[in-house]
């Protein structure tokens, strides 16, 4: 489980409020197949929001725990059903991301009537 600084927290739970869940855990619970697609979702978007469709705060908080162990990241809240974790990019996907730059244009954009003879 990664350890993070009160203000790093703080400022995930501020980019985290606009996000919606991206994985919802239901009745059969904390799968291997949802682990999966929690670990691949935090490969793209290193921090995701988890709805949790169950009533026993116990077993929410449990869920972030295990989630937070066993795919090696951290806890960043845990409000009603929803939780949040966070886990940095590896290093092989983030290269992936900063290798291709944006191609710049070499002439100006072209509107309707520059077409138009």
């Amino acid at each position: 489980m990664l350890d993070i600084t009160s203000e790093e927290r703080r400022a995930l739970r501020a980019r985290a409020h606009a996000l919606n869940p991206v994985v919802a855990i239901s009745q059969n619970g904390l799968t291997e197949a949802v682990l999966r697609e929690i670990a691949n979702s935090l490969n793209s978007h290193e921090l995701i929001k988890i709805r949790v469709f169950n009533d026993n705060r116990e077993e929410r908080e449990n869920f972030l725990k295990t989630i937070c162990e066993q795919l090696d990241a951290a806890p960043i809240q845990h409000i009603g059903k929803l939780l949040v974790i966070w886990r940095p990019a590896p290093e092989e996907i983030q290269s992936k991301k900063h290798r291709t730059a944006p191609r710049r244009r070499t002439e100006p954009r072209r509107n309707k009537r520059s077409f138009q003879g």
